[in-house]
Parts: C-alpha cells; structure tokens; sequence
C-alpha cells in the first residue's frame, strides 16, 4: 500500500492525529514523524508536511553537507568569532547560503577576513562543534545496510577530518587552509568545493562504491548544496534556506539528522536493527 510520511512539530502532529482520517504508524521515538497508509493529499494543519514515499532501492552511498547539516554551526563563523570578524563574515556566510551572493567569491572574502590569526583556533574550533542529533544514528545505520557514507563540505578539513574520523565515515572532502609560520594566511589550497565540485564528488564517490544514482542520498541545506540535491537519487532539504527547500526533491524541517532514512522509505525497526549491525 502506497504511504506518506506526515512530518513536523510534534504538538501539531500529535493534535492532528486525533482527527486523522487515516491509519499511522507514530514513531515513539521520533514523535514529530508518522507513517501514514495514504499517498492521497492530506489536509494538515499549518507546520505540518506530507511526504509521499515510493519504493527506493537499498541506501547505497549517503554524503551529507557539514556545516549547518552534519554539526550545527557554521565552522568559518566561528573561525571568524575567535578571530574578532563574526558580524562581517557570518552576514557573508548567511548572503550566501540564500544563494545571493556567489558562493566561491563569498567564500574568498570571509577566508581573507581570517588572515593572520592563529592556526590554533582550528584546533578550538573542532573541540567545539556540535553533532547534529541523530548523525551517529544515520551513519551507523547507513553502513549497516551495506552502504557507504561521506561528507563533502565548503568547509576545511582541518575540522571536517577529524569528525569524519570519529564518525567512521567512507570518504570526506573539503577546503585546506594555508598556514604560514603558525598562522592564516587568508588563502585557501586547493579547488573550491562548491555547488559543481559538491555534484561531482557525490558522482565520483557513487562510482568508485559501484552505487547507482538512484540509491544515493544527499543531505544540504544551503544554495551551494543545490546542484549535490539534484545529482543524488533523492536530495534532502534539511532544515534548509528558501530556496533550497523550493528545489530539493523532498524537505525535512525537524533538525533530527537520522530522519533523513525515514523520507527514504525506512521506519524506526529498519533503522534500529540497521543501526545496531552498523
């Protein structure tokens, strides 16, 4: 039977489900997600979505976006804060992820903001960042299906790799920072990772694990994650700027990163038996 999966606050969810014309399956330990038996419209009360699954293939390759999506901050804003720059380069990070100002030449300014601090705020800033909940979840469960996991991130690898490290994850790809005698130099090493270096990493990542496009996922939240999204077999808008939402193929608003696998198809069972080989 066809299903949906109706998704957001759980206040909202849990006062329209009284009412619901339909049989659900709510998740205990996720109550701001429900199954549904319908893929018909539903009429929800305003905070709520519905997501009309189909069936997918098993998960073979999941490569998340870092900052705002894997961790929950923006790693050159807080760069930027230690450095005494966070008002100037946090409303460049912000133009951008709206997709307002060009993602490499932003990009650019807010690292030549950083010139001349310490490299040791690297170092803070790593022993700083939050996962974001559910991310361990994800990924276990991601590679006890047999599939492949990675972050790919417009970020620097000196705080990507480590997280990556720590989270047991297949690949990882992101900016180096040029250092100079202990300090920033203002400069980047290396190719952008922007919306086409994102597309193409997912692509080459899908190739080298053998994974067709249509069991890949992709996860962002920001305009430079857009052309990611589309390359994937299923893009996820995650609690993700207007226009990211307006083009991804489906939106999760609930910052709970492992609810990604329900909008695959997956319930909570899946997930947890999953997650427990993984």
């Amino acid at each position: 039977m066809p299903r949906s999966l109706v998704h957001g606050p759980a206040p909202a969810l849990a006062a329209w489900r009284r009412t619901a014309p339909c049989e659900i399956a709510v998740s205990k330990s996720s109550p701001w997600a429900a199954f549904v038996d319908t893929a018909s419209p539903l009429d929800l009360p305003e905070g709520l979505q519905q997501t009309v699954l189909r069936g997918r293939p098993a998960l073979g390759l999941c490569v998340t976006d870092m900052d705002s999506t894997l961790i929950e901050e923006e790693v050159i804003d807080e760069l930027a804060r230690r450095a005494g720059r966070f008002e100037e380069v946090a409303a460049i990070t912000e133009a951008a992820m709206q997709g307002a100002l060009d993602f490499e030449a932003s990009l650019r300014r807010r690292v030549r903001a950083l010139a001349g601090t310490s490299a040791s705020v690297l170092a803070e800033v790593r022993g700083a960042v939050r996962l974001r909940p559910g991310a361990e979840r994800l990924i276990r469960a991601v590679h006890g299906m047999g599939g492949r996991a990675g972050v790919v991130s417009g970020g620097f690898i000196e705080v990507v790799g480590p997280i990556a490290e720590a989270l047991d994850l297949d690949f990882a790809h992101a900016h180096r920072l040029q250092v100079a005698n202990g300090r920033l130099t203002g400069q980047i090493e290396g190719p952008i990772v922007g919306g086409p270096e994102k597309a193409s990493t997912l692509r080459r990542w899908a190739s080298e694990a053998h994974v067709p496009q249509d069991a890949t996922l992709a996860v962002g939240d920001g305009a430079n994650d857009l052309q990611m999204l589309k390359a994937a077999g299923l893009g996820v808008a995650f609690c993700a700027k207007p226009k990211v939402r307006a083009a991804a193929d489906v939106c999760l608003d609930v910052p709970q990163l492992d609810g990604v696998l329900y909008l695959w198809g997956l319930d909570d069972e899946r997930i947890d038996e999953a997650a427990s080989r993984g």
